[in-house]
């Protein structure tokens, strides 16, 4: 399959310059550092560079994706299932069941997604056959060095004997490469400096009396920017459950995302989020880099982080692949950053500013997905022609493995889902409500 038929499936027009010089060296089988900012599009360079490199012939396991955390797999394997390719992915993490990752492996996926700890147990476990893994990625490296994945990492790496190459992805130059990844002589496609990656971000700061002060400002900057997609960062899970109880108090539709959710909840507000149901969504550094989360015109720091290059991580969630974006910084008179620049223009929030109101868009539950050999297809026709949608009011469906979601027009779900009441998705009948 070429890079051509790929970019046309994704409906993209042309590879950017990072991804190009990318796809080059990773074509021709090169050990390669990949230096590019959040955002910049690394997932689709480094997946391009493992397709051309796939042998159609041969039937296990080619290709090993390391990521930092579960939704950076699952949006690793859902961008590999886009491009079409017709190479079966699977993806393992932690949280996901066991026994449906080994039910993948009866069939052995030519390309293996996963974070270090669940790829790490199934090597031990010799529960898939490593030996034609020609191709390793370490993506987001620096992300699993910062949260302690050295130990699982190295160990997958040391029991990869038939590598050929290896592709490293850091959104932040490192002094030296750990030992431990095994890079020989790699060549380094550096774009942390390049115009391209320059956004075009502006940045203004709250200043507050006291920290105290800061929930009710917060909400007052929310209402303020209005419809349009916030990310709420904060420095402690305790900090966002906390604000979000003070947001439900005030009648402020949200959702939060952080690590101490359970994993079906961190998906279904992503999904949210991405999909328009939502447009406030409150969380920790996790939701920083490696999420695919398109078009976020707004990130406001409640609290700042402790260093610079978190700091440019979470800003890099805005004003991403030539768009526009805002970053409002939060600071009580006793919070001081040495990173900042005085000169910081300074957002007023004076005056009165309503409740923004929900979103148009409603997110629908499907109780059925891939394994019920079910597609968007399917949703989509089930809505149009049973349900009675337009098509415009359709809007983004997600096929999960034993799970879908769809976005509609939210005055339209009450008629649609009492349309559906008892219908059959592929002849299953299957639950059918709104996600929660």
């Amino acid at each position: 399959m070429t890079t051509e038929e790929v970019l046309e499936k994704l409906k993209i027009g042309a590879l950017n310059d990072m991804q190009q010089a990318a796809v080059q060296v990773g074509a021709n089988g090169r050990d390669l550092v990949l230096l590019s900012p959040t955002g910049s599009g690394k997932t689709l360079a480094f997946l391009l560079s493992v397709l051309h490199r796939l042998d159609a012939g041969y039937k296990g396991t080619q290709a090993l994706v390391i990521v930092p955390s579960r939704e950076l797999a699952l949006q690793v394997t859902q961008v590999f299932r886009q491009m079409g390719t017709g190479f079966k992915v699977s993806c393992c993490y932690g949280g996901h069941p066991v026994r449906t990752e080994l039910r993948s492996f009866e069939q052995p996926p030519v390309l293996l997604v996963g974070t270090p700890g669940r790829i790490a147990y199934h090597l031990e476990a010799g529960n898939f056959d490593e030996s034609g893994i020609r191709t390793l990625v370490l993506d987001e490296f620096d992300k699993a060095l910062e949260l302690g994945f050295q130990e699982d990492m190295s160990y997958v790496i040391r029991m990869l004997r038939s590598l050929k190459q290896r592709i490293l992805t850091s959104a932040t130059a490192m002094e030296e490469i750990p030992a431990f990844a095994g890079m020989h002589d790699p060549e380094e496609v550096n774009f942390l400096d390049s115009e391209e990656a320059i956004p075009d971000l502006r940045l203004k700061k709250v200043s507050l009396p006291a920290a105290e002060q800061k929930p009710e400002a917060l909400l007052q900057l929310i209402c303020k920017i209005g419809t349009e997609p916030v990310l709420v960062f904060c420095n402690h899970r305790e900090t966002v459950d906390r604000i979000s109880g003070f947001l439900n108090k005030k009648g402020l539709v949200h959702d939060r995302f952080h690590g101490g959710m359970e994993q079906e909840a961190r998906e279904r507000a992503l999904l949210k989020f991405r999909n328009g149901s939502i447009h406030i969504l409150l969380t920790t550094d996790l939701a920083a880099r490696g999420l695919d989360i398109p078009e976020v015109a707004h990130v406001i720091h409640y609290q700042l982080p402790h260093t610079r290059a978190a700091f440019l991580h979470r800003n890099g969630r805005t004003a991403r692949m030539k768009s526009t974006g805002t970053a409002y910084l939060m600071i009580a008179a006793e919070e001081q950053y040495t990173f900042l620049s005085p000169d910081i223009e300074t957002e007023d929030l004076k005056g009165t500013f309503a409740l923004p109101p929900q979103s148009e868009w409603q997110t629908i539950y499907i109780g059925a997905g891939r394994k019920d050999k079910i597609g968007k297809v399917d949703i989509a026709g089930l809505l149009l022609k049973k349900g009675g949608l337009q098509k415009e009011e359709v809007g983004l469906i997600e096929v999960k493995d034993q799970v879908s979601y769809v976005a509609v027009k939210r005055e339209k779900t009450a008629a649609l889902l009492k349309a559906l009441a008892g219908e059959k998705v592929r002849n299953k009948k299957t639950k059918i409500a709104i996600a929660k």
